[in-house]
């Protein structure tokens, strides 16, 4: 029998998860528990519209109001720490998924069944992509829920909507992880090169209204296709998915690619 390589890294990857799945879930916690000290005081949007602009630029969402439940998750949750918390988890799943099992001299065991290197590839991408979308599940779920505890009111289609692109921000940057994995079996390399890319990206989106150069460039970053359209308050943007969705196969043909022309050590 073929073994399935997705159900077997989906259970290795299971304990792991769950800490994630209730970290984020307290992360959200927290926020929703400080929301009741800051609700309807605009004093928060003042503060904030008397930073640099630069620095505005970088942490707030642009037309952010603090005072209200949208502004306020835009601003505490959505535009910083909300994707790292992605980010860390897809890139480093990503990174793991074929260097890992070689660094744990796994991997011609793995070969030597009846499966085939592309197989390999895929099937280790979709666990890492459905364990991103659970943790954007998640995240989304208790946002609703727990917010609903403490007047912190979202509608869940937009809720819905803004997880749908934070999970694509993730696979974007956890498939490159697995292209260079796949193709160097390094996963320091593999870890790196995504989260520095990933900074990049972030700054240049960030920055794009302030600096020309980054203006240029602001629409090939993926932060501008999960962020810049303001899905907490408009919804699915679904140019903004196709470009991830395309973004997301091409690099996964990459790594399929660049595992199939390596030769694996013992």
């Amino acid at each position: 029998m073929r073994p399935n390589v997705l159900l077997k890294t989906l259970r290795d990857q299971a304990r792991g998860l769950a800490a994630w799945s209730v970290s984020l879930a307290l992360i959200v916690a927290m926020y929703a528990a400080v929301w009741p000290s800051i609700r309807g005081q605009p004093s928060m949007s003042d503060f904030i519209d008397q930073m640099p602009e630069a620095f505005r630029s970088m942490f707030a969402t642009t037309g952010a109001d603090m005072s209200t439940p949208t502004g306020y998750i835009q601003i505490e949750l959505l535009s910083f720490m909300g994707p790292i918390a992605v980010l860390i988890y897809a890139v480093g799943t990503g990174a793991g998924a074929i260097g890992g099992e070689e660094d744990r001299h796994t991997m011609d065991l793995l070969l030597s069944n009846p499966v085939g290197r592309w197989r390999v590839v895929l099937e280790k991408f979709l666990a890492m992509a459905a364990g991103t979308f659970l943790l954007a599940v998640v995240t989304g779920a208790a946002l609703v829920l727990e917010g609903r505890l403490v007047e912190l009111d979202l509608p869940a289609d937009k809720v819905a909507a803004t997880m749908l692109h934070l999970a694509l921000l993730g696979v974007v940057f956890g498939t490159l992880a697995l292209a260079l994995s796949a193709a160097t079996g390094r996963t320091g390399l593999s870890r790196g090169i995504p989260a520095a890319l990933a900074v990049l990206a972030y700054i240049v989106n960030a920055l794009a209204p302030l600096v020309d150069v980054f203006d240029r460039l602001q629409k090939l970053s993926p932060f501008y296709q999960y962020i810049d359209h303001d899905p907490l308050r408009t919804g699915i943007a679904w140019d903004s998915v196709l470009v991830s969705v395309a973004t997301i196969a091409v690099l996964a043909g990459a790594a399929v690619v660049g595992f199939r022309r390596r030769d694996i050590p013992a």
